[in-house]
């Protein structure tokens, strides 16, 4: 397996060797010397190398904890890839043009060299400490965060102060010396995860949404190419972030940077491994690359600030934003709008969603009931540069006429796992993370995630459903490329003890959830969902019976040769390991009802003819001298309820026809017209017409059966507004026909049988339509070093909760846009991890059962100074 790894040595000789051969793309230079006095090198690639200064830069570290051999050998085969096919790959010669990539391939060389040839897990590098060990870890020697420590021993010693060691200086140097550096990445392994920087606040920054679409893309040029999903995941509470880390001091000068942890094992298997991950890297790496222009410091293309949504709908959304200031010509300006279904998505040409000059974009075909995650940037068209993103934004669609939505939490005394090898499985639930799979010490493991389904109504059918886990840790666990997790729904009969080992073993599942995850898909600090398939919503449709759902989440239950774990690590949202509400599991689900039914008869009816008005009559087509014959017919609305209180999710207009007189090429049209409208010839022809009903149908159709008009959405919007300014509404049956001339042809309906009469059916739901009113008097104080809110609920008796949300950049008009702090019908909560010292807004909405939500009522908390 190790064999065909380099040695720093035979490395260092390679870069050397590309520099002699092509000079004009690469150079090497000796940027320190390590306790062992070996040379520290980085090599420069870019065109015309030698004035790669010039240009913007991408900063690439590897091989900094000595046992982790990837950055090393990816540095050699990003090097050798460029000498291969710059000649004739464009996307190489498009970054080399425009950028530069600096690579200290190996930040360790005593480290690594000692790993390789004495010890290979050792991490650290080779300082003999005042005590007589060695080592201190240099990922924990740089100044942002440091920890002083007097155990030299530990594997994360990190040294008696920053910059202690001749490595990290060397690096700190080199990057003091090129402020053209916009990005850094740092290579480690292992995990398959991107760790960007912080900035030890649980809170996001400015450029958070840079750093998750950098590595958002990057990871989907990885994914292209093995089919391996890599994770994201920037440190949430109450996770304790690592200090003194280079990630940080790079961060820390004004450049993006990020870990990315490699692979499954420091050290992988050369040919089965190390030469896919190497393989998958390149184009990741040749993505950001691309992008460092972007975000040079000279010159910057200002973000676009305020993006914001100005108005949701059930399959559409208005967003907005300010324009660029007076300093950019704003005639060679656009924005690129991107949009994505799940958080920390990339921003690729296939989600380009739109490109304009003008601060408003609106989206359409959307879903109902979904959540969306808009990006935006600004685009200077003379010097194809690209701003930074603004702060990601989040929506989700309203539900449809005839929907309601559920999200759900786990109860946390049923929400644990349960493990082979232990004996007290009933102290994980509701205090621990959910284990799932297999290891040494644990032996097989099953999570349990139960919830009550108390406030869906019986009788109702779900329409969509998905179960969504937060994965905690895949680093820890070191999940291999081997087995599958998949969710399954427990019958609803079943009886066993939840915390009981082989009561959970042998449950009865009824039915498994969606797709199945391969462990390649399995990511780090990336919702994961399992949506239901139509059949697998009817059987959760049964457990509402129960009022309560269990699942069963498994792993695979063997172990891959030679490993000893492969097991994932899901958050529970509750206890000291927990994340809070942002991180809980939750079920998800869109549900509608049987409608109501209610048949309407016309309060009176009208034949127009050339000559005369007939009442009481229905008659439609053409007189004996050719001349169209209209009918009218009226409805009262007011037996029907309060428009506020149903949505109308059908209506159409029943026609059963007593005598058909006409020719097969007359066709009748149904239209909509003002109730109040004259019935004279002259007026009827010159009617305004509101909407078509339905399709026109032929005088055969009529002989066969009595005829649906279905109204469209349009039609239902004007039928919605007469119920609510409690106006009658009418329609007119018209003829056509293609021919010039048609006498004596016509069809005449009922005008006063119960049975045959024409009918207006209207279906509808029970649902209220407008939000009630927001909450009041929001305040917040400082309490035990937190930020605690509180505000006054509205009385009404359709009020069932608020959420809370906070966004650090814009005021909240979506209740999805920034951090949930709270969901329920409390009066208060408290900004857990929230920080002090950094200026937020705030924004309460109220919801009811649909649910509407109300207005926010915003909060601005500005920092004491």
């Amino acid at each position: 397996m190790k064999q065909l790894y380099r040695s720093y040595d035979e490395a260092v000789d390679i870069f050397y060797g590309l520099a002699r051969r092509r000079p004009d793309l690469f150079s090497v230079e000796v940027i320190g010397q390590t306790w062992e006095k070996r040379d520290i090198v980085a090599v420069k690639i870019s065109q015309n190398v030698a004035e790669s200064s010039e240009k913007p830069a991408l900063f690439f570290t590897g091989t900094i904890h000595a046992r982790e051999w990837i950055g090393l050998e990816l540095a050699i085969g990003f090097a050798e890839y460029v000498d291969r096919n710059i000649a004739y790959d464009h996307a190489v010669q498009d970054a080399l043009s425009q950028a530069a990539i600096y690579m200290v391939p190996c930040a360790n060389p005593d480290g690594f060299e000692y790993s390789r040839n004495h010890f290979s897990f050792w991490r650290k590098n080779r300082r003999q400490n005042a005590d007589g060990s060695y080592g201190v870890d240099l990922n924990r020697n740089f100044p942002v965060g440091f920890v002083k420590s007097n155990k030299p021993t530990s594997n994360i010693y990190g040294g008696p102060e920053p910059f202690s060691e001749p490595e990290t200086r060397a690096l700190r140097d080199f990057v003091e010396a090129h402020p053209n550096i916009t990005i850094a990445l740092d290579y480690h392994s292992q995990g398959n995860v991107f760790f960007p920087a912080h900035d030890f606040r649980h809170e996001d920054t400015i450029d958070t949404t840079d750093l998750n679409v950098l590595c958002a893309n990057m990871a989907e040029e990885i994914r292209k190419i093995s089919d391996r999903e890599y994770g994201i995941h920037q440190g949430k509470p109450p996770a304790k972030l690592i200090s003194g880390s280079g990630r940080e001091f790079y961060y820390s000068k004004g450049i993006l940077s990020s870990v990315v942890e490699v692979g499954t094992r420091n050290i992988s298997d050369y040919l089965e491994d190390m030469i896919e991950h190497i393989r998958e890297h390149i184009p990741a790496l040749l993505a950001a690359l691309g992008e460092t222009p972007n975000y040079a410091k000279e010159n910057r293309l200002q973000r676009p600030e305020n993006f914001r949504a100005t108005f949701v709908g059930t399959d559409n959304v208005t967003l907005e934003w300010e324009p660029l200031s007076e300093e950019f010509d704003s005639e060679d300006i656009y924005f690129e709008i991107y949009r994505s279904r799940r958080e920390k998505s990339y921003s690729r040409p296939f989600n380009l969603m739109g490109m304009t000059q003008a601060t408003r974009f609106a989206d359409a075909n959307l879903e109902s009931d979904t959540p969306y995650f808009y990006h935006i940037r600004a685009v200077d068209k003379r010097s194809g540069r690209k701003s930074p993103f603004a702060p990601v934004l989040a929506i989700r669609t309203h539900v449809g006429s005839d929907e309601f939505h559920r999200t759900y939490f786990p109860l946390p005394d049923k929400t644990g796992y349960v493990a082979e090898k232990i004996l007290d499985n009933s102290s994980h639930f509701g205090v621990n993370s959910l284990f799932v799979g297999v290891n040494k010490n644990k032996g097989i493991a099953y999570s349990i995630v139960a919830f009550a389904l108390r406030t869906i109504p019986f009788g109702a059918r779900i329409k969509r459903a998905r179960l969504r886990l937060y994965p905690l840790n895949r680093v820890g666990v070191t999940v291999e490329k081997f087995g599958e997790w998949n969710v399954g729904m427990v019958d609803p009969s079943w009886n066993g003890d939840i915390a009981k080992f082989d009561d959970v073993k042998d449950m009865d599942i009824c039915s498994y959830v969606g797709r199945p995850t391969p462990s390649n898909h399995l990511t780090q600090g990336i919702w994961r969902s399992w949506v239901f398939s139509e059949k697998e919503c009817e059987v959760l449709q049964k457990q509402i019976e129960k009022q309560q759902v269990i699942f069963r989440i498994e792993g695979p239950d063997g172990l891959p040769v030679g490993r000893t774990s492969q097991m994932m690590q899901w958050d529970i949202g509750y206890g000291k390991f927990g994340g809070g509400l942002p991180f809980r599991p939750c079920l998800e689900i869109t549900y509608t009802l049987d409608p109501q039914k209610m048949t309407l008869f016309p309060k009176q009816s009208f034949t127009v003819r050339a000559n005369d008005i007939e009442e009481d009559r229905i008659v439609s087509g053409f007189d004996g001298e050719g001349k169209k014959i209209y009918s009218t017919f009226d409805f009262e609305l007011g037996s029907l309820p309060d428009i506020d209180f149903i949505e109308i999710t059908r209506a159409y207009v029943v026609l059963n026809p007593v005598k058909v007189y006409a020719k097969e090429n007359i066709r009748f049209h149904l239209e909509m017209i003002d109730a109040d409208a004259e019935r004279d010839y002259e007026a009827i022809k010159a009617r305004r017409i509101i909407e078509n009903i339905g399709y026109d149908v032929s005088a055969g159709e009529f002989k066969n059966e009595g005829q649906l008009f279905v109204f469209d959405s349009y039609a239902l919007q004007e039928f919605a507004n007469r119920l609510r300014d409690k106006k009658p509404i009418a329609f007119l049956l018209r003829p056509s026909s293609a021919q010039k001339f048609i006498k004596n042809s016509v069809v005449e309906w009922h005008s006063s049988h119960p049975d045959f009469t024409p009918k207006l059916v209207v279906e509808y739901l029970r649902k209220r339509r407008r939000p009630v009113a927001p909450v009041s008097d929001l305040v917040y104080r400082i309490e035990n070093g937190k930020i605690k809110l509180s505000w006054k609920n509205p009385e009404d008796k359709d009020f069932k909760g608020v959420f809370v949300i906070k966004n650090p950049f814009r005021k909240p008009i979506s209740p999805y846009d920034g951090d949930k702090l709270y969901g329920g019908p409390d009066n208060w909560t408290y900004d857990d991890f929230g920080a002090l010292d950094v200026k937020k807004y705030y924004a309460v909405f109220t919801y009811d059962d649909v649910p509407n939500f109300s207005e926010p009522v915003i909060l601005e908390y500005e920092p004491k100074k």
